[in-house]
């Protein structure tokens, strides 16, 4: 369930981030990269408009209704992480049987335009963002030119092998198009990219030989291409209801952002140490977590953790919170208490702060079991209170308190080394040491632990088949 819940946290992080994202202006590389594909699509799509033989001498009305029907499809959008999908091949292909085969990669591009506007006018689309209707159009000219050699004319005339082979024309030129522009804007990992891209083939498997059929049944009488409409209506539905739990979804993990942010400040009004301690803590905690390639999913979790580890020391009377001496064990086992005083404020708040509760809770048990408030002992500590605890003790120790002068580096090293496997998780203490050594850590101030908080992986998007 644990699991489920950050894998689905990740999702709709992403889906925020990519909202956002579109709504901005691109920046100078995508920009770049976005403005030159979409002026050699158009150099090749006018080319293909020009030198293309027109034989099927299509009825304007159909082809501006082909038009038109293509932009509402593509409105139909599917939100998954940082991608969107449409069931474009509901469009496409009745667009390539029965529309003007020269024109049909421009038609495509004009849809996509068409398409946009809404989003425009909404703001929820920059206004650079209509290059990508051209430059995400280069799919289309696969199956275009594969029928212009094989089979330009109608429905009908031509064998059903040369649709199948444009169809995997289709699918090639997709996929080519899709590696390229990763290798020059996203950058993410081949294999990633061919996951994403496999979902849409299956998709796109499954809904073109429904258009084609309707599109052999329209070659006599074209209204029988309103048939489209009702499987059309229906993605409609369960892409709004789709991206109506994602907005309410959405707004609730705001409010848990804004509930971090005003316990964090709560925490620097109250005892400044505790929350200089906390920030130094989240820098600690993130670079340790790229040691040990903790994944995405796992990461907003962790990094409230890190933050809230000590919320609970709000609770605790300030003559031995700012004790300048040891404490006696009476008023160390008040001090203790702090882990159960941070896990019940946020168990008040619930959802993904009772998750970061639990892990608070925790932060001070030990590998051997002799910690503190339950005893757990190695694996049956969450994964994440072990990291911020190695973390908490490495900055404690090398911070100036009251009644002692910070250790040097070396020397907390040498004592995180010395408890490895008693006090703390062997693995984490290696990746610690190994980061403290190793790397020159940032100092956040509380805007950019603010920035921290509110973060998520850079977006991915991508126009394809349905992906449910």
């Amino acid at each position: 369930m644990r699991r489920r819940s950050t894998v689905m946290l990740l999702a709709e992080q992403l889906v925020g981030e990519a909202r956002q994202r579109r709504a901005r202006e691109m920046d100078r590389r995508e920009r770049t990269v976005t403005g030159l594909s979409a002026l050699l699509f158009l150099a090749v799509a006018v080319a293909v408009a020009v030198f293309v033989p027109d034989e099927r001498h299509v009825d304007p009305l159909l082809t501006l209704g082909l038009l038109v029907g293509y932009a509402l499809i593509l409105q139909v959008r599917f939100e998954f992480g940082g991608f969107y999908a449409s069931p474009e091949q509901l469009a496409f292909v009745p667009l390539l049987l029965l529309g003007p085969l020269p024109y049909v990669p421009l038609l495509v591009a004009a849809a996509g335009v068409l398409a946009h506007v809404p989003e425009v006018m909404r703001n929820s689309w920059h206004r650079q963002r209509w290059l990508n209707a051209f430059s995400d159009s280069w799919s289309n000219l696969g199956g275009v030119m594969v029928l212009a050699a094989l089979g330009p004319g109608p429905v009908g005339s031509v064998a059903l092998a040369v649709y199948v082979l444009a169809f995997a024309a289709h699918l090639l030129t997709d996929l080519t198009w899709t590696v390229v522009r990763n290798g020059l804007l996203d950058r993410l990992p081949l294999a990633e990219v061919l996951r994403g891209f496999a979902g849409t083939v299956r998709v796109d498997v499954i809904l073109t030989p429904l258009a084609f059929a309707i599109c052999v049944a329209s070659v006599e009488q074209p209204l029988y291409l309103l048939a489209i409409a009702p499987p059309v209506w229906l993605f409609h539905l369960f892409s709004e209801d789709r991206r109506e739990r994602y907005s309410k979804t959405l707004e609730l993990h705001r409010a848990y952002r804004g509930t971090v942010m005003l316990l964090s400040d709560v925490i620097e009004s109250d005892d400044h140490y505790t929350a200089q301690h906390s920030r130094s803590v989240v820098d600690l905690v993130n670079a340790v977590a790229d040691e040990l390639r903790i994944p995405d999913n796992d990461r907003q979790e962790l990094e409230f953790a890190a933050m809230l580890h000590d919320v609970g020391k709000i609770a605790i009377p300030k003559e031995i919170l700012n004790k300048p001496a040891a404490l006696t064990p009476g008023e160390f086992e008040v001090m203790k208490t702090h882990t159960i005083e941070g896990q019940f404020m946020l168990d008040r708040v619930g959802g993904l702060l009772g998750r970061v509760g639990e892990i608070v809770r925790s932060c001070h048990e030990r590998w051997d079991g002799t910690g503190y408030p339950d005893g757990l002992k190695g694996a049956e500590i969450p994964f994440a209170a072990r990291v911020v605890f190695c973390c908490d003790a490495y900055n404690a120790m090398t911070s100036d308190r009251v009644y002692r002068r910070a250790l040097p580096r070396q020397a907390a090293v040498k004592e995180l080394v010395a408890n490895s496997g008693s006090q703390f998780d062997p693995n984490i203490v290696e990746a610690v040491t190994k980061v403290v050594t190793e790397r020159i850590l940032p100092r956040s101030s509380t805007d950019e632990v603010r920035a921290v908080l509110a973060g998520a992986p850079v977006p991915r998007e991508l126009r394809a088949g349905v992906i449910g």
